[in-house]
């Protein structure tokens, strides 16, 4: 399997939450491009269905607010009922917030938004598809985590704690679902070239450049192959497991 030779989404059906922009968007692209049908679900109304329009027929927008947990609900539900069940899961949905301020310049506040989006918002999303994704036989849950939580990077507490959080999620997750025939695993990619990283000081930006084994910018098209392979039927046997797609920053 290489990039440009991904494994084939025909018939699969996945749910894609935070689709509208960034790393989502090239999620969207790639997951059409390989023949799924995708629900992209995300806050950004006119941005998700303006994707909707330009991936035609495969794609649908559904409005879902991660920090509202009957929104996530609402929104798995139509999700499922316009492509007619759920063969896969992706909790890519995000925020930040806290970058660039120390432990103690972050607020109660800023901390708990963002647990509420990046943590509780996969878990629930996860639990509302559950009944479609055992019902596929076939079931994936992919959570999109992020180096951060595996080197520690500062003036980020609260995102690289829950991105931290969620890997161990999808471990506890994948022990829980594996009887059920569900694979649960997370892609954690590095510093990436997307609108929602533009306020990232160049110096952070010359760290990951100098430290990767692969000196180049990453860019979201990177992340792909990882992607694709994880949520299709051919990675039936790996689970619980935490891939970094970093170009080497990060070798745990």
């Amino acid at each position: 399997m290489s990039a440009n030779n991904p494994p084939s989404m025909a018939a699969r059906r996945v749910l894609l939450t935070g689709a509208a922009g960034g790393l989502g968007e090239a999620f969207s692209r790639a997951l059409v491009a390989a023949g799924a049908r995708v629900a992209l679900a995300d806050i950004q109304a006119e941005r998700g269905a303006q994707l909707a329009h330009v991936l035609g027929a495969q794609a649908a927008y559904f409005a879902m607010d991660m920090a509202d947990p009957e929104a996530i609900q609402n929104g798995v539900q139509q999700a499922a009922q316009w492509l007619g069940g759920l063969d896969g899961l992706v909790n890519n949905a995000a925020i930040t917030n806290s970058g660039g301020k120390s432990m103690q310049e972050l607020s109660v506040q800023t901390w708990d938004e963002v647990m509420a989006v990046n943590v509780r918002g996969p878990w629930l999303a996860s639990v509302a598809a559950l009944p479609y994704l055992k019902a596929s036989g076939s079931g994936r849950v992919l959570n999109i985590a992020s180096d951060t939580a595996l080197w520690g990077a500062p003036n980020l507490m609260a995102y690289v704690a829950s991105k931290g959080a969620l890997m161990a999620m999808t471990r506890s997750m994948a022990r829980e679902l594996g009887p059920s025939g569900i694979c649960v695993n997370a892609i954690a990619p590095g510093l990436t070239v997307v609108e929602a990283t533009q306020y990232v000081p160049a110096a952070r930006h010359q760290q990951y450049l100098d430290g990767r084994a692969i000196q180049r910018p990453q860019v979201p098209q990177d992340l792909n192959a990882a992607l694709l392979f994880l949520l299709s039927p051919a990675s039936g046997f790996i689970t619980g497991q935490v891939l970094p797609v970093n170009g080497g920053f990060v070798m745990p």
